[in-house]
């Protein structure tokens, strides 16, 4: 069903990661490091990585900039997607979404539920797209970042995935800005 077609080139994009923790430092941060090296070794670029508090404003507002940073596709956040009352990362991203993406949640779980069962409902994994940039927001947990990445992001961010895939949608993720542009 899915695959790869090797007769189209391989086309990086720039990946930007934020974790979301009180607790995470640079030197702690496994979850981000597991989302950079599967990002580097996919062949993609890395363009910004940071670690910000549990604090709506501040996810929403290092999320808007790099939204704004044309070397970005795509942010990638981990962390903050639970029930506890410290977890505000969807509060924060999603009002900036102009479209969300239900479909990469519900096989997040999917994907998810097979190997930790119902304990995915603890999680409020979540997509959209702001800016013309894509953004997940995932769990806090390294099995969490590669269950995303393995499952999902590394064939929706491969211009060779067939039939069809991220990328080639992306010259026409701000097409509706575009068409009012002119008037």
């Amino acid at each position: 069903m899915n695959r790869i077609d090797e007769t189209r080139h391989f086309i990086p994009v720039g990946i930007a990661v934020l974790t979301v923790s009180d607790t995470r430092t640079p030197e702690n941060d496994k979850s981000g490091d597991t989302l950079v090296a599967r990002i580097a070794e996919a062949g993609h670029q890395l363009k910004a990585r940071s670690i910000v508090s549990d604090d709506k404003e501040r996810i929403a507002q290092q999320v808007r900039e790099w939204t704004l940073d044309p070397e970005i596709d795509v942010v990638i956040t981990t962390g903050g997607t639970g029930f506890t009352g410290r977890d505000v990362t969807p509060e924060a991203l999603e009002p900036l979404f102009e479209k969300r993406m239900d479909g990469f949640s519900e096989v997040f779980h999917r994907i998810s539920y097979d190997k930790i069962g119902t304990s995915t409902i603890q999680s409020r994994a979540t997509g959209g797209v702001a800016n013309a940039t894509f953004i997940f927001v995932l769990p806090g947990s390294p099995g969490a970042c590669k269950d995303a990445w393995d499952g999902i992001l590394k064939a929706q961010l491969d211009y060779r995935h067939m039939p069809c895939n991220f990328i080639e949608i992306m010259p026409r993720l701000d097409e509706h800005l575009k068409r009012g542009a002119g008037k």
